[in-house]
């Protein structure tokens, strides 16, 4: 695998679960928040939330930084917009195949050009 797809891959599967996604969303809200402000949104604890934000960060989705006791998170764009040029990517191979595809289908019969049909 590519770096690139390794990594779309992470964001991908951390945005699989939902609570995952509202944490991120939640915290998009906020702009910088700590888990224990986040939870309060939540319907789980703050160290479930803290949990989720922990995989975030592994994926780069979300960044910490320490403010005296506490943690805050941020949320980081560039994670999701790189996996989404990743997508975007994808989908223009898929397209082109089927196009491909499209072409082919709408060939006229080889009766129809003159050749021998098989």
């Amino acid at each position: 695998m590519e770096p690139k797809q390794d990594a779309a891959d992470a964001v991908l599967a951390a945005l699989a679960d939902p609570m995952r996604r509202r944490v991120l969303d939640v915290l998009a809200s906020h702009g910088e928040s700590t888990a224990t402000v986040l939870a309060t949104a939540m319907p789980v604890t703050r160290q479930a939330v803290v949990q989720h934000l922990a995989l975030l960060e592994r994926v780069a989705l979300v960044t910490s930084r320490r403010v005296g006791r506490e943690r805050r998170y941020t949320v980081r764009p560039e994670a999701l917009t790189a996996t989404a040029r990743y997508l975007m990517l994808v989908a223009a191979r898929w397209d082109t195949r089927l196009a491909a595809i499209k072409r082919l289908a709408e060939l006229p019969p080889p009766s129809t050009l003159g050749l021998p049909e098989r």
